[in-house]
């Protein structure tokens, strides 16, 4: 049975301090919601809206989210498979277009904004017909095909998940793994705490707080990565997998 102090954790108590957590600074749930839906759906369905002006640097950030997948996907005896993966967030497709679809059989894209789904079944071109399944959904009611994926990935979205529904969905996640399969999240990370960003109605953790909520789910950390050359003036981007 888990010690009363681990369960208080899980939910942002602490027995020794207060550990800030979203729940902190997300005052009305169904408002944070609606501000974010109605903020991507007047953002341009380009790369460069995708990436909020900084399209520029989509090509460092899949060649160092490749090398880090790769590790797992060539990693004998315990090797991810390459059949099937989980684009989450996606937007129009740029991971999917250049980093999934190169490596997987087949993948599968999820994202809160119609408009950017109907734009990748363009801007994927030809290799869009190894998409199976273009879900709109909100990742906080999506729930993954069980035991349907070699890997989930999951990047620059957790910060438009409140903890308690982050926490939720890496548990769908897990069970919607193959064997050996992992979950990857690759978001920003703050230098300390809980911010929140009033404009697009998300929230930045900081990366204690995020291995927190994954412990929680009831996952184990395999491998983190502090992404380099990224311009000095964003966030600290990390990568982390996880099953």
């Amino acid at each position: 049975m888990r010690s009363m102090e681990h369960l208080l954790a899980c939910f942002g108590f602490s027995l020794r301090r207060k550990v800030p957590m979203a729940s902190d600074v997300v005052e009305n749930e169904k408002e944070f919601y609606s501000k974010a839906k109605k903020y991507w759906k007047d953002i341009p369905a380009t790369v460069d809206g995708m990436l909020g002006g900084y399209g520029h640097i989509s090509s460092i950030d899949i060649d160092s989210s490749k090398k880090f997948l790769l590790r797992f996907l060539l990693d004998e005896p315990n090797r991810t498979g390459t059949s099937r993966a989980l684009d989450c967030g996606a937007g129009i497709g740029r991971i999917t277009k250049r980093l999934l679809l190169p490596l997987f059989g087949t993948v599968d894209m999820v994202d809160v904004t119609a408009d950017f789904l109907n734009q990748a079944r363009t801007y994927l071109g030809e290799e869009g017909r190894r998409v199976r399944n273009y879900y709109c959904c909100g990742l906080q009611d999506f729930s993954p095909e069980p035991s349907a994926y070699d890997v989930i990935w999951i990047q620059w979205v957790i910060g438009h998940l409140t903890d308690d529904h982050l926490s939720s969905f890496l548990k769908r996640c897990r069970l919607g793994l193959q064997p050996n399969g992992i979950i990857v999240i690759k978001d920003n990370m703050a230098q300390e705490g809980v911010i929140m960003d009033d404009v697009d109605s998300s929230v930045c953790r900081d990366l204690n707080v995020v291995c927190k909520i994954i412990r929680c789910a009831g996952l184990n950390l395999l491998a983190q990565e502090k992404q380099e050359n990224f311009p000095d003036e964003i966030y600290h981007v990390y990568t982390l997998a996880m099953r």
